[in-house]
């Protein structure tokens, strides 16, 4: 796969997708139309950074619900990957298994990265939140600490 050419930004349409996810559902974007979205991509369950991160929505899940916000989570990995990562970790919300890669594509988070001057292609840690179809704020090269309560803080102001 190629790198994603166009970066999304607040105020454009949110592509939808209907994509497996885990538990054996199929969990399709424009359904949740009416209600807010924050859809989260990161790069692998159960790894220190994406854990970190899971386990933040999830202990703000409550928070969340209290204002109508759906919370999912998006990676390449399967939906048994996904369902392994979230009964080990109790993670109330769903994960999408995007195994080809088209969602990723769609919302710009396929990207070259370096580590220790290697390079590679992978998953951007970006979250969009998303109301009525339309991206209303985009977070890019998330740093995880602190990340969850800032996105509730857009979602309450939204």
């Amino acid at each position: 796969m190629k790198p994603t050419s166009k970066e999304l930004a607040a105020g454009d349409s949110a592509p939808d997708f209907n994509a497996p996810g885990d538990g054996g559902a199929t969990v399709k974007l424009s359904a949740l139309k009416g209600r807010k979205v924050v859809l989260y991509f990161y790069p692998r369950d159960d790894t220190p950074g994406c854990t970190k991160e899971a386990c933040g929505f999830r202990d703000a899940h409550p928070d969340f619900a209290k204002v109508k916000a759906d919370i999912i989570g998006v990676s390449r990995d399967s939906a048994a990957s996904h369902d392994k990562f979230k009964t080990k970790y109790a993670l109330p919300f769903r994960l999408v298994a995007d195994e080809d890669g088209a969602i990723c594509q769609a919302y710009g988070v396929w990207v070259e990265k370096s580590m220790y001057g290697r390079k590679y292609m992978g998953i951007e840690r970006a979250t969009f939140l998303i109301g009525g179809g339309v991206v209303r704020r985009v977070w890019r090269k998330v740093r995880v600490p602190g990340h969850a309560e800032e996105v509730l803080a857009a979602v309450e102001a939204l």
